[in-house]
């Protein structure tokens, strides 16, 4: 009988690997499977995520279950005014009994790193992500230092407080692939995490919690995000998306548009999400299933409600046929 071949059994094997994650973050995240599916997009299409939210939703909960289920390093900055670049790089320290300089890496040199309330740090500090989030790679005393491959950034920010806070520049959210909202949950969801609590502590009062390992290697993740990347987008898709952008680069209300980068940034999240889909191609639905959580970090600074604008644009240009 003959076997399939290798790389048709290690995809499988992905996929089924893949699927063990989702569940595991939507048992991290009970009641927000809409929020989970974006959340895997953008891991798949190498981006990075900013999660505008209120306190106390689950943010820092996801983060760790992302990390735990695919056995990555995790690091987590919570991000003050006295924050300092070097703080997030790491720097050089003058070894007095080798006499020479050693390097102390920072919290950047993770597979996922968490900046919690990224807006509560000065821009000095917020830039000393920017070559780290667009090259994965960072400069220290004209040297550069490689990240890891899949080096995710996960960002926080409170929409309500505002005192004491640095909006983040145009130039560090374009950088980001998404922006998404937990929002409160369901009645019947918050229920079950409050039930979910008081097990917990129970079986942690008996030594009986223990925490899951990864379900999905930071090898077989590599190896996802590289097929993603070549999952084929049809030339009349590729159409279809810049008509989009430009539609909004000529619109009267936005001073600036999408920039070929956030074109570039939605085409691979739409890849991200056909195969989510179990699809190896990219139909229209994709390229607007993820266009809210794309758009939303680049319309922001001009629209006051970007979910609408959104609507208007995907109705607005015709959909290839």
């Amino acid at each position: 009988m003959n076997q399939p071949p290798n790389n048709v059994l290690e995809t499988q094997h992905d996929r089924l690997a893949l699927e063990q994650l989702r569940q595991r973050l939507n048992q991290a995240l009970v009641g927000k499977s809409d929020v989970i599916e974006m959340v895997l997009t953008c891991l798949l299409a190498k981006g990075h995520l900013l999660f505008d939210d209120l306190p106390g939703l689950g943010k820092t909960t996801l983060a760790k279950a992302i990390a735990n289920g695919i056995g990555a390093k995790f690091a987590r900055v919570q991000c003050t005014p006295d924050l300092l670049p070097a703080d997030i790089t790491g720097f050089n320290i003058f070894d007095q009994k080798d006499r020479e300089f050693r390097f102390r890496p920072g919290p950047i040199f993770s597979d996922i790193l968490l900046t919690d309330e990224i807006n509560r740090t000065t821009p000095r500090t917020q830039s000393a992500l920017f070559e780290a989030m667009a090259e994965r790679q960072v400069t220290i005393d004209s040297q550069s230092m490689p990240l890891s491959p899949s080096f995710f950034v996960i960002a926080t920010q409170n929409p309500v407080e505002s005192h004491g806070a640095y909006p983040l520049p145009e130039a560090q959210l374009d950088r980001f692939t998404m922006r998404l909202s937990i929002g409160y949950p369901d009645r019947s969801f918050e229920m079950e995490m409050l039930a979910r609590n008081i097990m917990e502590a129970d079986e942690s009062r008996n030594g009986a919690a223990a925490e899951n390992g990864p379900v999905l290697s930071m090898g077989q993740l590599s190896r996802i995000q590289r097929q993603v990347a070549a999952v084929p987008v049809h030339e009349k898709l590729r159409g279809y998306l810049i008509d989009l952008c430009r539609e909004t680069r000529e619109h009267r209300d936005l001073p600036m548009g999408i920039s070929p980068r956030g074109a570039i940034t939605w085409m691979k999240c739409a890849q991200a999400a056909a195969y989510l889909a179990n699809r190896n191609f990219v139909v229209p639905e994709d390229v607007q299933r993820v266009a809210g959580a794309v758009l939303s970090l680049r319309l922001s600074p001009f629209s006051e409600k970007p979910e609408s604008f959104v609507r208007k644009l995907l109705q607005l240009v015709p959909v290839p046929i």
